[in-house]
């Protein structure tokens, strides 16, 4: 095992799409939700503690060997928005091929085999980090940050927002999101004895519509 993959694999510059996807934050700001550092951090606020901590959680139990296929299943089952499900199956295909690129793995080629159009992206990211010899603990901070920095970046192209502001907002939400992963990292392990209905199922009802609205759009700059 090498820490130093954690860093590569939460690295921006990982070719996993994540650049191209916004985390819901263009439909909060063409809604005027988010229109400042204040507003960004409330809404990356609730997105750690609802679909970051689900996400988490789902990652953290691919990283220590639960069945991917019924993990699948449950995230299906958190994701009542079909455009939020696309997103996270597109997610999960790119996600995919750079992973297998990186760190090849039998696991990984049994999950493309099984869903070729991909896998929700937490369950690939858990997988992922599995093969690359990290733990669940990695996998869920890996999988929180990105909850959080994607809509944080995002916002930088959307609003203009000073990029030193953006990254504070990130600063000060780093001891909650410690906090988040420490109990997707307790889901996680409790599948082992009490199957997928141990994760979290945290709903976040303005992401889910906002996706529906935000995939309605004729243009976007963003693909979720």
């Amino acid at each position: 095992m090498t820490r130093a993959a954690l860093l590569v694999l939460a690295d921006g510059r990982f070719p996993a799409g994540g650049h191209a996807h916004s985390g819901g934050a263009e439909q909060a700001v063409k809604a005027g939700r988010i229109t400042d550092a204040a507003s960004l951090e409330s809404f990356c606020r609730g997105r750690l503690h609802t679909a970051g901590l689900v996400a988490a959680a789902l990652a953290a139990a691919a990283a220590v060997g639960a069945d991917p296929a019924q993990l699948d299943a449950a995230a299906d089952a958190r994701t009542p928005s079909p455009a939020l499900r696309a997103a996270a199956r597109r997610l999960g295909r790119q996600l995919m091929r750079a992973a297998r690129a990186t760190w090849p793995s039998a696991e990984l080629d049994a999950l493309a085999r099984e869903f070729p159009k991909g896998a929700h992206q937490p369950v690939v990211l858990g997988l992922t980090a599995r093969a690359a010899g990290l733990g669940a603990e990695d996998a869920a901070y890996c999988s929180v940050y990105e909850s959080v920095s994607g809509p944080a970046t995002a916002v930088v192209r959307l609003l203009s927002l000073d990029p030193f502001e953006a990254t504070g907002v990130l600063a000060r939400l780093a001891p909650e999101a410690d906090r988040v992963v420490d109990r997707a990292v307790s889901a996680g392990a409790a599948v082992a004895a009490g199957g997928v209905d141990a994760l979290p199922a945290a709903s976040a009802p303005l992401l889910e519509i906002g996706a529906e609205v935000h995939a309605a759009w004729p243009v976007r700059l963003f693909a979720s």
